[in-house]
Formats: C-alpha cells, sequence, structure tokens
C-alpha cells in the first residue's frame, strides 16, 4: 500500500518511512493519553473518635488490629493510631490511599464494616471522618 502523492516522498507499509512513523506514533500516542487522564491524587482519611473512659482498653485493643489489617493493603500507603496527651480515650486514625479508588475500597472491606460495628458501643460520641487532599 502506497500513502502521499504522486509527487515527493512516498511511505510505503514495508519501508523505513513507515517504519519511523509508525514507532513515533506508538511512543507519542500513550504520552498523550496519559496527560489526558486525571491525576490519581492520595486521599488522606482523618478520623476522631472518643472512647467512653471504661472502653479505652479494649478500644485501643481493637484499632490496634485494625490498623494492622489496614497495612497490609497494597494501596494504603500509611496509617497511624494517635492518642490525645492527657486524654486517653480521645483518639485519632489518620490514613493515606494511593488515590480514591483504593480508599473506596478499603472503606467497604468486611474487616472495616467489622470494625465499625465492634467499635459502636465502645464510642461515648459519633466519631468523625473526613477526608483531605495535600496542597501541593
Amino acid at each position: 500500500m502506497i500513502w502521499g502523492g504522486s509527487r515527493g516522498a512516498r511511505v510505503t507499509s514495508g519501508g523505513f518511512g513507515y517504519n519511523l512513523l509508525m514507532r513515533f506514533l506508538f511512543a507519542v500516542i500513550p504520552l498523550l493519553v496519559a496527560s489526558l487522564a486525571p491525576a490519581q491524587e492520595p486521599v488522606y482519611a482523618v478520623t476522631h473518635i472518643d472512647l467512653m473512659p471504661a472502653n479505652v482498653t479494649a478500644g485501643v485493643a481493637a484499632m490496634k488490629q485494625f490498623a494492622a489489617e489496614t497495612t497490609k493493603e497494597k494501596s494504603c500507603v500509611r496509617f497511624e493510631i494517635l492518642q490525645q496527651d492527657g486524654r486517653p480515650n480521645h483518639l485519632t486514625l489518620v490514613g493515606v490511599w494511593k488515590d480514591q479508588r483504593a480508599f473506596d475500597a478499603h472503606d467497604s472491606a468486611p474487616y472495616t464494616r467489622e470494625f465499625c460495628e465492634k467499635m459502636q458501643p465502645l464510642i461515648g460520641s459519633p466519631w468523625d471522618e473526613r477526608l483531605h487532599k495535600l496542597i501541593r
């Protein structure tokens, strides 16, 4: 097959020009497609949990187990449990996932739902979970 006009250079399917053109297209098209895709930003989840004072030991143990399961996720970048100084029943979970899809998978995982159910009788007020994005 021949492309081009009757005069000048011709590009044939078996020729050097065709191969050069195809290599260029195979190099450039993936870059163009990647630049059109939305950027996948990390998701930061900050959850404040207030335990009833009598439930601190059981609540912290449940959080440690939850953290151990969460950090096994391939898309979990980091997960920490923080305890407020002077108020041991006030805790904060800080998690970072590679993107929104990863966080959504974590949030709908059976062990996450089990953790929420286990924590419900231990808390003194509804917990406060908020998602954040890094400012660059």
